[in-house]
């Protein structure tokens, strides 16, 4: 039987909905657009358990799982399962999934591994700093042989999303406002000239609407928004010049300083004090650290012996690793704030798509090893002793 890959959860490499390469198949958010898979010969699934903290109850890691059975029509009992986590999880968070993994879906064998450590493995390395800047947080954990130092891991709850409605709210001060895509439809006049006509949906929820407009926003923050050069100044920036983008309603918008203002968030978190309708978040932002002080005291909590290797192993990692200038904004800030004798280097993939699905990649690879496939923990062995295997897989990256 020929081996394969199945993966599923929040993103996808290659950047569509389904990939198939070689022997390789990859499911991702919008996983219902597999319709019916006629054919899957697979060895193993490779997911993600959710946010921060919400494996206690298990509730992300079993609907993630309950959706790949019903969209790929597999069946986890036929398939080793390898499940990407936060580098920042628990062992009562992972033992909790391994007992999920065995006792509900009775899986034939099991491995967790942490995020940044298939970050790091996807660039090739087994000692380097991940800084992970996602959707909905930013991560800063150190890998040291393969082991994430669980002692130095450190999160911000600045993410891509947070950007996005600090953007959206920046708008909406301007007299800006983001149409949902459901709110509207384009409708053909003539030949090239089209009117936009209102659509009415009274019981679409208010958080939906928000969901609708963060994606717009993110889009917007993605084509045209960068990282400043240097610290954020509202005088420097006041004349910049303006940059046109047309909103899905075919609004054409011209966006100023906020293109620059809005990446700097997540190098000085203050920021937001000054974004109209983000006051309160202002009490938060104020305890928050900007990315390089993460960097620099992560790395400081770490054994004084491998400083110097992670200084120079720093791996952006990310959907929002992937805005224009963040790699050169961050390596140049912590050139100033770094100890002299320390080497900085902050490396990114070119592709922001392989920056993006790192964790997949990485897992990809960590599969593939021919050693790795001792490093499974298996059905039988959690019948013999299910407590202590079960704390056993928990303890094992």
């Amino acid at each position: 039987m020929t081996s394969r890959t199945v993966a599923f959860g929040t993103g996808v490499y290659n950047g569509g909905a389904t990939t198939v390469t070689g022997t390789t198949m990859v499911a991702g958010t919008a996983a219902t657009e597999f319709g019916r898979v006629t054919e899957v010969v697979g060895f193993l699934l490779i997911g993600t358990l959710g946010f921060v903290g919400v494996l206690g109850s298990g509730g992300s890691t079993d609907g993630g799982v309950t959706r790949t059975r019903e969209c790929l029509l597999i069946d986890p009992k036929e398939h080793p399962m390898l499940l990407a986590e936060p580098s920042s999880n628990t062992q009562q968070q992972r033992e909790r999934a391994a007992e999920l993994m065995f006792e509900k879906y009775m899986v034939p064998a099991l491995f967790l591994a942490k995020n940044a450590v298939l970050t790091s493995f996807a660039s090739g390395r087994a000692t380097s700093l991940v800084v992970d800047s996602g959707g909905g947080s930013t991560t800063v954990a150190p890998v040291h042989d393969g082991y994430v130092l669980q002692k130095a891991v450190l999160s911000s709850p600045i993410g891509g999303d947070f950007l996005a409605d600090c953007l959206t709210k920046s708008l909406e001060s301007k007299g800006i406002t983001i149409k949902p895509r459901y709110a509207f439809k384009r409708k053909e006049i003539r030949a090239g000239e089209f009117q936009t006509v209102d659509v009415d949906f009274p019981n679409t929820t208010e958080s939906y609407k928000l969901y609708s407009q963060r994606v717009i926003a993110s889009d917007i923050k993605e084509c045209v928004c960068r990282a400043p050069d240097t610290p954020y100044d509202e005088s420097a920036y006041s004349n910049i010049p303006m940059t046109p983008y047309e909103l899905p309603d075919g609004q054409t918008i011209e966006i100023g300083a906020d293109r620059f203002k809005t990446p700097d968030v997540l190098f000085n978190p203050s920021l937001v004090q000054t974004i109209p309708g983000m006051e309160c978040f202002a009490e938060t932002a104020a305890s928050v650290r900007g990315l390089p002080q993460m960097v620099i005291e992560s790395i400081n909590k770490c054994d004084v012996d491998i400083r110097r290797e992670l200084f120079s192993s720093i791996l952006l990692a990310g959907g929002t690793a992937s805005m224009q200038q963040l790699k050169e904004r961050l390596e140049k800030d912590l050139l100033e704030e770094s100890p002299q004798a320390a080497r900085v280097k902050v490396l990114a993939s070119g592709n922001a798509t392989e920056r993006r699905f790192s964790v997949w990649i990485g897992g990809s690879i960590l599969a593939s090893l021919g050693s790795f496939q001792q490093m499974w923990f298996s059905k039988s062995e959690s019948s013999v002793c299910s407590t202590l295997t079960f704390a056993r897989v928990a303890e094992a990256v």
